[in-house]
């Protein structure tokens, strides 16, 4: 197997450090507000990744990290007129319904940073007492980025080119404008805790660093987030896990690509930024999904109503593959399939590739039916077993072919009248009239397949 290494930029033979078990941490939310898609592109990428992990035999300890204070959560639980706590709780819950709906299993560990103080303040401690880190007269403690001697490895960045970046702070209490924050002294009335330099609470930065190392250790394998933590926050980690242990922090960083919206970046200001929850309550999740898989996980994604209708379609067609067949009991047998899968997946996580030998598998599947009935229940199994992997094609095919009602202009009952409408005609030979029946409920994106058995329908939205 090799990854992608966004450290060495380039992809290297994946070697845990513990043979067969797998460290893997992930950058998760700070829960201020609803999850929105550049959230959904990593809870799905890593999904996927774990799953295909553990499909090849490693024991996963998956850890995804809360951000359960930082400047946003006070903002916006004061505008709100609610407490820290009642704020955080509940958008922790919703993230835990959007990413169930959107079949993302829940991670390893999910530690809070709140639940990490002690942590996090024994970790700065080591940083003073290094030289890599100094209390200020404000109250605050920062980070002193000029001893770290390979600031900026990640992004391959050089410190004097960082001076004039808009991503400097410019703080008088700071020894160095590039230094960093660890402890931000409290302001009056606002959530704290107690540290040797005073009353306050932990930077973002430190928050993953503590967490990260306490959960896995001082050296784990995997460390993956959006593309937008490698700098400052993923280069930041490293400085302070480093500096504070003396040894290599990870091994290999992941990072998922973009999410652009009809082209252009997600954002407020242009009016294109969509909540998970805004995004399901008008499309189907598995719909959702699919296009989140479609890409590689270090592409960008382009989401539109269009990209939404060709996942849509493309997912119709694997399951009116699986549609009408019983699946034999799953095997994780070696098949031609199964090994193409492998080897593709084994590529830096190649999903695109991988989705294109589920879509040659249900081909095969679709002749099977027609000319060997026998061999069908075999492939229907194996293309959802391998389904599975990139969390899909487990719904009952039917009940996806034929989406939600609330979604169709038509309920069943009058589809299913309209059909027998149309079965009389054509027994009357009023074809025209028969016709005319499908070419309406088509209209309505209900298409009509006339079998040996009768007469079934998925919904396509127009």
């Amino acid at each position: 197997m090799h990854i992608y290494n966004t450290l060495t930029r380039r992809k290297e033979p994946f070697t845990p450090l513990v043979a067969g078990k797998v460290s893997m941490y992930v950058c998760g939310m700070t829960v201020y507000d609803y999850c929105h898609l550049g959230h959904a592109r990593v809870m799905v990428a890593f999904d996927v990744i774990t799953r295909y992990l553990r499909e090849r035999g490693y024991e996963v300890n998956y850890v995804r990290n809360i951000t359960d204070i930082d400047d946003k959560i006070l903002k916006r639980a004061d505008e709100n007129g609610e407490s820290i706590a009642a704020l955080t709780e509940r958008m922790i819950a919703a993230m835990h319904e959007d990413e169930a709906r959107l079949f993302v299993l829940p991670p390893s560990h999910e530690p809070r940073a709140t639940g990490h103080i002690g942590d996090i303040v024994a970790m700065i401690e080591t940083l003073i007492e290094k030289g890599f880190a100094y209390a200020a007269d404000n109250g605050d403690v920062y980070y002193r980025v000029r001893k770290f001697a390979n600031y900026g490895k990640l992004n391959n960045r050089q410190l004097d080119d960082m001076r004039s970046g808009s991503r400097v702070d410019i703080d008088v209490s700071k020894e160095d404008p590039l230094d960093f924050v660890l402890w931000k002294a409290a302001k009056p009335g606002e959530a704290h805790w107690a540290s040797p330099w005073g009353d306050g609470r932990p930077g973002w930065h430190i928050e993953c660093s503590a967490m990260s190392t306490c959960c896995l250790g001082d050296t784990f394998d995997i460390h993956g987030g959006g593309p937008d933590l490698t700098f400052p926050h993923h280069e930041n980690e490293i400085a302070q896990s480093e500096a504070a242990t003396g040894k290599t922090y990870v091994n290999t960083w992941m990072h998922a690509g973009a999410v652009r919206v009809n082209q252009e970046k997600m954002s407020k200001s242009l009016g294109n930024f969509f909540t998970i929850r805004d995004v399901l309550a008008e499309h189907d999740p598995e719909v959702v999904r699919f296009l989140l898989v479609a890409s590689h996980y270090r592409s960008p994604i382009n989401y539109s109503v269009d990209s939404l209708t060709d996942a849509r379609k493309s997912l119709t067609r694997l399951y009116t593959a699986l549609q009408d067949v019983e699946s034999s009991a799953a095997s994780s047998a070696a098949s031609a399939y199964r090994e193409r899968f492998t080897h593709v997946m084994d590529d830096d996580f190649n999903t695109p590739e991988a989705l294109a030998v589920l879509f040659e598998l249900a081909r095969e599947l679709n002749r099977a039916k027609q000319e060997k009935p026998a061999e069908a229940p075999r492939l229907a199994a194996e293309l959802k077993q391998l389904g599975a992997i990139l969390g899909l094609l487990q719904q009952v095919p039917q009940t996806f072919l034929q989406g939600t009602q609330q979604a169709m202009p038509l309920s069943e009952s009058e589809i299913d009248a309209k059909i027998a409408q149309r079965i009389a005609a054509k027994a009357n030979k009023d074809f025209a009239q028969a016709d005319a029946i499908r070419d309406e409920l088509a209209a309505l994106g209900i298409i009509l397949k006339d079998a040996r058995e009768g007469t079934s329908w998925i919904f396509e939205a127009p």
